[in-house]
């Protein structure tokens, strides 16, 4: 783990490998440990996944926009890879966030990688939803933020339930959602409310990019996510069978082919720092 101080806080990075780097940004509410499953690829490429502000072991106030927590992303980059251009990975929110790094520092990225993630800005019936659930995260805690997501971040289906990994990925999860104080939670779903919609800023978009979706997520279900792909110029989707919304956490062998493939067929210019 490596701390980056940042002018108002501190991130706390956990860094394994070495080559490319490899920028993994977490969902919400979790924190870096959701990318164990990739540990596999610090044999070819240096994974640096970050804590982001508020969560995990990263200190600091909570993060009061998807914009600063993409700032906070490319300073990490910069300190701990300088001059070098990363493939960014983004789940969920981290998706939210990876797509602002490449808008807002385009020099850092080498390609992008959506995963479980949209474009667009929430709708009015969303944004009231992540208010109620705000207030009722803050009347009661965190606990009951982990029974209002876990059974919508997993894949439903018998044969997804059966997995090996299943009871870990979602034991994993639950410690992290509880883990994660009242007041990252709040402020999280206030930024993800506020959020602006990318598609426009996408729709002319140069940097490579695969967007990955679990064929039974039903938070950015796969239609959703080919409209994006459909937007982004040279796009790619891929659809992961038996996963839901924590693809990299529910089948790693398939989401970290996915990635390898990917990165490896990336032209030369894109690779080079």
């Amino acid at each position: 783990m490596r701390d980056v101080p940042l002018a108002d806080t501190t991130l706390r990075v956990h860094d394994v490998g070495g080559g490319e780097p490899l920028l993994l940004l977490h969902g919400f509410p979790l924190d870096h440990r959701m990318w164990s499953g990739q540990e596999a690829l610090a044999g070819r490429h240096r994974l640096l996944a970050p804590d982001q502000r508020g969560f995990g072991r990263s200190g600091g106030s909570a993060p009061s926009s998807v914009e600063q927590l993409a700032d906070d992303a490319a300073a990490a980059l910069t300190a701990l890879a300088p001059g070098a251009r990363a493939v960014v990975c983004g789940l969920s929110l981290g998706g939210y966030v990876a797509q602002h790094v490449a808008i807002r520092h385009p020099d850092l990225v080498a390609a992008l990688v959506l995963v479980d993630t949209k474009l667009e800005a929430d709708t009015p019936d969303a944004r009231a939803a992540r208010h109620d659930l705000a207030a009722r995260v803050q009347r009661a805690g965190t606990r009951v933020l982990a029974e209002a997501m876990l059974p919508r971040l997993f894949a439903a289906s018998a044969v997804a339930r059966g997995t090996p990994q299943r009871g870990a990925a979602e034991a994993l999860v639950r410690a992290m959602i509880l883990g994660t104080p009242v007041a990252t939670v709040t402020a999280a779903l206030a930024a993800l409310a506020t959020r602006p919609d990318m598609t426009g800023a996408f729709a002319a978009g140069t940097v490579p990019t695969l967007l990955v979706c679990g064929a039974e997520d039903v938070i950015t279900p796969p239609e959703r996510m080919a409209a994006d792909a459909a937007v982004i110029p040279g796009a790619r989707l891929a659809v992961v069978p038996r996963c839901g919304h924590m693809t990299p956490l529910e089948d790693p062998a398939a989401f970290n082919t996915l990635l390898a493939e990917f990165v490896d067929g990336l032209p030369r210019r894109e690779r080079r720092a």
